[in-house]
């Protein structure tokens, strides 16, 4: 698992600055469904390789969230969750 000084060194990387080349394209990521929320979590930050900057297709993505906002920690659980649910 990534620590926090990665994730805080990652959330500052420029998406200018970034070879588009080794950005994993998300669309791409499958995850299973059938693994706790924690599992599917570390699979995700394992494959996407940068949860801050990464690919959609043909465009470049760059995260930010607010600094008074909620962690990345729970965005992602979250987001998994209501995926399961669909």
């Amino acid at each position: 698992m990534l620590s926090v000084s990665q994730l805080d060194e990652m959330s500052r990387l420029s998406i200018n600055d970034a070879d588009r080349a080794t950005l994993v394209d998300i669309a791409a990521i499958e995850i299973d469904s059938a693994q706790s929320v924690e599992q599917r979590v570390e699979s995700f930050l394992e494959r996407v390789k940068n949860p801050y900057l990464f690919m959609c297709g043909d465009t470049a993505v760059r995260i930010v969230f607010d600094s008074e906002g909620k962690d990345l920690d729970y965005l992602l659980k979250n987001y998994f969750i209501n995926r399961k649910s669909r």
